[in-house]
């Protein structure tokens, strides 16, 4: 049995003229946000093995933010900046351990939502991932290579808005 977590990063700051779309930052409600989606996963034991992230500055800060145990590999990949699905999946196929945490972008991250888990789960909505929504899919299978498009089952989605906020 392995485990997907696919996490959209927090909101960013879109104030700062002449900042790259690579180098925006998380806005104030981005990191609070980040810091209880931190909580929720270890609240609920969802602690990755290994964590994919894009190279984006509002990704790396929420995948910091989240504050994840030092023994989770993380791996930082330029391809996930605005990454396509295809791209992401690729990305997980090449993934080692049970728990994956994959922060990226929109609309990548949520046409693979919509699109990794069985017809019957109700995934047509995920195409509209907010900022930091996070859903942990199961996949019955042994090794991420094997991953494939409409095998995964939906056991959490979250969005930011619905959790107590931490300092």
């Amino acid at each position: 049995m392995k485990r997907l977590i696919l996490m959209r990063h927090a909101k960013s700051d879109w104030s700062s003229a002449g900042t790259s779309d690579h180098d925006r930052v998380l806005n104030e409600r981005g990191r609070q946000n980040a810091v209880s989606l931190g909580h929720w996963l270890a609240q609920r034991s969802l602690i990755p093995d290994a964590a994919l992230c894009s190279t984006a500055t509002r990704a790396r800060q929420t995948l910091d933010l989240l504050d994840l145990p030092p023994y989770t590999s993380v791996t930082f990949h330029r391809n996930l900046y605005l990454a396509s699905a295809e791209t992401l999946l690729t990305a997980l196929r090449a993934a080692k351990g049970d728990t994956i945490l994959i922060v990226a972008h929109n609309p990548g991250i949520g046409v693979l939502a919509s699109a990794i888990l069985t017809p019957a789960a109700g995934s047509s909505d995920l195409c509209h991932y907010p900022t930091g929504a996070t859903m942990v899919a199961t996949f019955n299978i042994s090794t991420w290579e094997t991953v494939a498009l409409g095998l995964g089952q939906m056991t959490e989605f979250i969005v930011p808005r619905e959790l107590p906020q931490y300092e």
